[in-house]
């Protein structure tokens, strides 16, 4: 049967971090059921008018066409919990580490108790502007935890991600950028209620 080709980072990664940051996770997650702390995974995504390409019905000796073309690109910046509880703000244009602290900053303010984030080696987040705003949110209870290279996996937000692009939002979103903006939007704050999705 034909089935969508997916990216694999596996044979880059360390296997050993990899483990070791799995069960650590894991642990992670163990306490945030007895109530001790919050876990939130924090990642950034992208759209603009070339869209993933999804699957879909038509009638045969009849092609589907889907507006393409270059545009701006609006980035959503998002922490997700695996009760979706969900947090996103929107940039247009060019995300740097300037903006990835204040989305930080702003989120470490309404935090209720200790609070994780996951987060990945990307490099706006490893600069030397966002390591020196660490200790300062630690002190208001977010800590950071890194994942190892090429572990998308272990970041549950990747697989939101993919639900927005191949599932909930709509071909008509890639009409126009507006209409695109518009229908990004709608999905954002549908997530947790009209949008859901099911964490093993």
């Amino acid at each position: 049967r034909w089935k969508r080709m997916r990216k694999s980072t596996k044979g880059n990664r360390d296997a050993v971090a990899f483990q070791q940051a799995k069960e650590e996770i894991a642990a992670l997650q163990a306490s945030e059921g007895k109530g001790e702390l919050d876990l939130h995974y924090f990642d950034e995504t992208g759209f603009n008018l070339v869209p993933e390409v999804p699957y879909a019905w038509q009638e045969v000796g009849k092609t589907i066409s889907i507006p393409s073309k270059m545009s701006k690109r609006i980035n959503v910046l998002a922490f997700l919990s695996r009760t979706q509880e969900f947090d996103a703000t929107t940039v247009i244009g060019r995300v740097n580490s300037a903006i990835v602290v204040a989305v930080f900053d702003e989120f470490s303010l309404t935090i209720k108790k200790k609070t994780v984030v996951i987060i990945d080696n990307a490099s706006v987040h490893t600069s030397a502007l966002f390591k020196q705003n660490i200790k300062k949110w630690e002190k208001r209870g977010l800590f950071l935890k890194y994942l190892p290279t090429y572990s998308p996996e272990l970041n549950l937000i990747e697989i939101l991600w993919r639900f927005i692009k191949y599932k909930w939002l709509d071909l008509a979103a890639y009409s126009s950028f507006k209409k695109l903006n518009e229908e990004i939007q709608k999905v954002l704050e549908g997530v947790g209620s009209k949008y859901q999705i099911t964490f093993a």
